[in-house]
C-alpha cells in the first residue's frame, strides 16, 4: 500500500467508501463524485499505479470482477449500457495514482458520448504508419 494513496486508504479503511463487491485481490465502490447513478471504481486492492504494473493474476481478478459488475449494476439502475474504461497515467487524465477501471452506467438521451470522445482529434495514420507501429507492438511483446 501507498501512504498517500486515498484508494489504499479506502482499502485499509480509513476512509469510508460505499463498498459494492469486495474479494482478497480487488475491491468495487461507489464512485464519490459519480458521472451517472451506479458509476464505480474497480481496484486491485495492492498498489499499482499503472495497468502495466499489474501481474497477470491481478489483472485478471480485477477484470473479472469488472465482468461480474458491470452488468449488474446496469440492471440494478436500468441502464440501457455502460462505458468501461481505465485512464492510464496523467495524461490520460488518471486524477488517482493507483489503478482503477470505471464502470459508468449509460441511459438513451444521456447526453454522454462513446468512448472514442476521450482522445481528441484522430490522427490521420498512412497504411506504412499502422503496419509500423502494429510491428513495433508486436515486436514488443515477443521480447
Amino acid at each position: 500500500m501507498s501512504d498517500d494513496c486515498i484508494f489504499c486508504s479506502i482499502v485499509a479503511g480509513d476512509i469510508p467508501a460505499r463498498t459494492v463487491h469486495e474479494t482478497d485481490a480487488v475491491l468495487a465502490f461507489l464512485d464519490a463524485n459519480p458521472l451517472a447513478r451506479g458509476h464505480t471504481l474497480v481496484i486491485p486492492k495492492s498498489h499499482a499505479r499503472h495497468v502495466g504494473d499489474l501481474d497477470a493474476d491481478l489483472a485478471s481478478d480485477l477484470f473479472d470482477a469488472v465482468a461480474a459488475l458491470t452488468p449488474r449494476i446496469e440492471a440494478t439502475v436500468d441502464a440501457d449500457g455502460a462505458n468501461v474504461g481505465v485512464n492510464d497515467g496523467e495524461a490520460a487524465g488518471q486524477e488517482v495514482p493507483h489503478v482503477h477501471v470505471h464502470i459508468v452506467p449509460r441511459f438513451e438521451g444521456d447526453g454522454g458520448t462513446a468512448i472514442h470522445a476521450v482522445a481528441g482529434a484522430r490522427p490521420d495514420l498512412s497504411d506504412d504508419e499502422l503496419d509500423a507501429v502494429a510491428d513495433e507492438v508486436a515486436t514488443a511483446m515477443a521480447e
